[in-house]
């Protein structure tokens, strides 16, 4: 038997059916609710008796009170200080940043070069990372206050300034070989 079509308004009616009897068997199964007074006449209202706690019965709990936050700084930075602080140099120069060369001890040197040139040689310094530099006279070097002096053929002359144990200040003389001395002898 084919399949017959439907008309539309049967299809309405039977929705609106099951919608009314939805409706008459509620959804919940809670409790009836209460009939709805006529509206001339207010419903009686029922009234209970209120019967205080006794103290001795129930105790009432006592509320936590949270303290007030406060902010302790110590120990942690201030957010209003910069991040990079300029080095003071130990003759008391304030404010003038070191230079790389200064970072570091004369010791930790390695003269790599002696260029010769009209206004006066030029040495190149190596540090123990493979960075290279370049001293003229004058140029500051060494963590002690270190100045070149000399840039000769064959060594760099630095004078540096020296602390010993009673307080004083000492002036002390680098030198940093292009050769070192015990190199010289070893040579095929």
């Amino acid at each position: 038997m084919p399949y017959k079509r439907r008309k539309s308004s049967e299809v309405v009616g039977g929705l609106i059916l099951i919608g009314f009897l939805l409706m008459l068997t509620g959804c919940g199964g809670g409790a009836p609710s209460a009939p709805v007074p006529a509206q001339g006449k207010a419903a009686p209202v029922e009234k209970k008796a209120v019967v205080a706690p006794k103290p001795a019965q129930k105790p009432e709990v006592a509320k936590k009170e949270e303290p007030e936050f406060t902010y302790d700084p110590a120990g942690k930075p201030d957010p209003f200080k910069p991040f990079i602080q300029l080095t003071l140099t130990k003759t008391g120069a304030k404010g003038v940043p070191l230079t790389p060369l200064q970072r570091y001890e004369t010791s930790q040197l390695k003269l790599v070069a002696i260029i010769a040139a009209r206004e006066g040689n030029v040495a190149l310094v190596e540090d123990s990372a493979g960075k290279g530099y370049f001293l003229k006279k004058g140029t500051a070097v060494g963590k002690n206050d270190g100045t070149v002096t000399q840039i000769l053929k064959d060594r760099v002359v630095i004078k540096e300034f020296e602390q010993d144990i009673s307080g004083q200040t000492k002036q002390n003389e680098v030198l940093l070989y292009l050769h070192r001395p015990e190199e010289e002898g070893t040579e095929p």
